[in-house]
């Protein structure tokens, strides 16, 4: 019994190893806390991949600021908008409301307004 429960520490902790934390500009989701967000994907021109611009309100200098990041400050790629909102859902947020912007002459993107339950 003693050898199982040691296994099943030694197995958590390598597994929690390789977590990382999500962080805006340093300030990590869990520390965040306020009662509406913004939430917006945001495609890479070259690449296929998504990143997820997360607005609660705080200054920001360059809109990069608001990606969300690891560790590591690298930007975190999500399969799509709806995995990060999925994600969120685990911070205590859920979707309020949905609307488009603009983001060329004929193209938009959608923009999620999550409130925390």
């Amino acid at each position: 019994m003693k050898k199982l429960i040691l296994a099943a520490v030694l197995a958590a902790c390598f597994g929690l190893s390789d977590a990382k934390a999500q962080n805006v500009n340093g300030v990590k989701l869990t520390d965040i806390h306020v009662d509406y967000i913004q939430v917006r994907a945001v495609k890479s021109f070259l690449a296929d991949k998504q990143w997820i611009a997360f607005e609660y309100g705080q200054k920001v200098g360059d809109y990069s600021e608001t990606y969300i990041r690891d560790d590591n400050d690298k930007k975190l790629e999500f399969n799509s908008a709806l995995d990060c909102l999925n994600k969120l859902k685990g911070y205590g947020y859920e979707l309020l409301s949905v609307y488009t912007e603009q983001t060329g002459t004929d193209s938009n993107r959608p923009v999620y307004v999550l409130k925390r339950k």
